[in-house]
């Protein structure tokens, strides 16, 4: 027995010697590579020290809280830098945060290929529309964005405003009461929504607090952050024996799970309304029993260029990466819109009055006629994103060198765009931490640079659900503010950000609930 526990050891010893000799290699051959781009891009101005092989690597904050601090920190010291370079491993990559350098990249339709860093996406989303490159993304796109129609969002309308009533609902707990966090209650609002519009399923997210997805999401985000930051993390046999590595497949199995079966009943039904169909019912009877389209019940139906119709793998990551972008991103804005209101009573004071102009005492579900009518509300959703952009910052590969304020970038360079800073830019937003929707009045956005405000992105690679989202968040806020005034004694600093994937408030939104006055006659 001590024979074979000491052959089992010796061969353990072995097998990972081998796995570090092989990542060493791997690092020293990247190193060695990057070499010449270093030398071309030695004039740009870089984040100091950095070490050879792990680069900056080691300065790097292990949480998402610190490694937030540290990023504004670089772009603060920098902000008249024109360009700034990041090494994460032995790979450099240029950070930028000005409107004339970001457009160089956002405008190309060449420049779309995602960083190396989105491929630890990969196990979880696949090759979809976020992650995907070259003619897949093209055609993907293509057949996608008519999913996106305005008479689409008018359906999914019903679903939001169903769902920000069960919001509402539960909020009422609160009035009058302490302050408590309202983070989670968004949350579940916005997954319930993006359950029933993408998937044609009611899950009822609100209702049960414990939800197994919510937190998986959350943990797979956390994990793929940190490895995207940890280059020892890089290799898939290393990391696939790890602690973090073993999480990350339990994570993956649940998620996956969870669009399986979401797929798979989906599937059955549409074969048995068919079979139904076929049958001696009705069109009256048909009519009564119509459900909405989901964009799960638009993805089956779809084809490509060719005629070809996605296969299952194509329809699950196009799914996972909706079921992502869809709820994470927007509970995160609508999370910071409401803890802006808050902190700002005569802001909201003009929303309630504007709510009062539109609606009067009238208790309807909100229509997009009156969604169009809310143009204030809609200003506060924007500068609420411009402070706190759900996407703080995200990542291309060039493809072909290009020139970037004089400076050569060689071809293969990865470039980190940061909108959180490039919100930030005094010269388009005078005191730019002050929350002021007026800068989104028509008067005072004409003439402002294209590419100074993304939180969507912008260009050909822009967020093709950025309609979606915008009508979810004026929709759940304009439902909320109908029934509460929202107070809070948190201050910007005890707030707390957290930037993994997405943009978070690390402390939560603590909030407190007062009920409306009725409107003004």
């Amino acid at each position: 027995m001590a024979l074979v526990g000491g052959g089992l050891f010796f061969g353990w010893v072995v097998g990972a010697t081998s796995a570090l000799a092989l990542l060493a290699a791997a690092v020293t051959f990247l190193a060695l590579r990057n070499y010449r781009k270093w030398k071309e891009m030695e004039a740009i101005p870089e984040i100091r020290p950095w070490y050879p092989i792990l680069g900056n690597s080691l300065l790097m904050d292990s949480d998402g809280e610190g490694f937030w601090k540290q990023v504004i920190q670089y772009t603060e010291e920098f902000r008249y830098v024109p360009l700034l370079k990041l090494w994460i491993g032995p790979s450099p990559y240029m950070i930028l945060y000005h409107q004339e350098t970001v457009e160089i990249v956002l405008r190309s339709s060449t420049f779309i290929e995602k960083s190396y860093l989105y491929r630890f996406l990969q196990p979880w989303l696949g090759t979809g529309l976020l992650t995907s490159t070259g003619k897949k993304w093209h055609s993907r796109r293509k057949m996608l964005t008519p999913t996106f129609h305005f008479t689409i969002l008018v359906d999914f309308l019903e679903v939001m405003s169903e769902q920000a009533n069960i919001l509402v609902q539960n909020l009422e707990q609160h009035l009058d009461k302490d302050p408590f966090n309202c983070c989670l209650y968004i949350v579940l609002c916005t997954l319930d929504i993006i359950c029933e519009t993408a998937m044609g399923k009611n899950i009822g997210a609100q209702k049960n607090k414990n939800s197994d997805y919510v937190r998986t999401v959350q943990s797979m985000s956390d994990l793929i952050h940190h490895r995207q930051k940890s280059p020892w993390l890089w290799p898939n046999l290393l990391y696939s024996i790890s602690g973090e590595g073993r999480q990350h497949y339990k994570d993956l199995k649940i998620l996956h799970s969870f669009t399986d079966k979401v797929i798979e009943e989906k599937v059955c039904k549409i074969k048995q309304q068919e079979q139904y169909k076929n049958g001696a019912a009705s069109s009256n009877h048909l009519r009564k029993n119509k459900e909405r389209k989901a964009f799960l019940d638009m993805l089956l139906n779809a084809t490509d260029e060719d005629g070809k119709k996605l296969s299952y793998t194509d329809i699950r990551e196009e799914v996972d990466t909706f079921m992502f972008e869809g709820h994470d991103t927007t509970s995160a804005a609508l999370s910071w819109a409401i803890y802006l209101l808050a902190s700002h009573p005569e802001i909201q004071r003009k929303v309630h009055t504007e709510l009062d102009e539109v609606f009067g005492d009238a208790d309807h579900h909100t229509t997009m006629d009156d969604l169009k009518k809310l143009q204030y509300l809609e200003c506060v959703i924007k500068e609420s994103l411009r402070l706190f952009p759900s996407v703080p910052l995200f990542a291309r590969t060039l493809n072909e060198e290009c020139y970037i304020r004089g400076h050569k970038i060689p071809k293969g360079t990865d470039v980190l765009i940061l909108p959180y800073a490039l919100h930030r830019d005094p010269d388009n937003f005078p005191e730019p931490e002050e929350f002021r929707p007026e800068r989104f009045f028509p008067e005072n956005s004409a003439g402002r640079h294209p590419y100074s405000y993304i939180p969507f992105s912008a260009g050909p690679r822009n967020c093709i659900g950025q309609r979606f989202a915008l009508l979810e968040e004026k929709t759940i806020l304009a439902t909320i503010l109908r029934h509460f005034w929202i107070e809070t004694e948190q201050k910007r600093e005890e707030v707390g950000m957290s930037a993994e994937l997405i943009l978070r408030p690390t402390k939560g939104i603590w909030i407190q609930l007062k009920k409306r006055p009725p409107p003004s006659s």
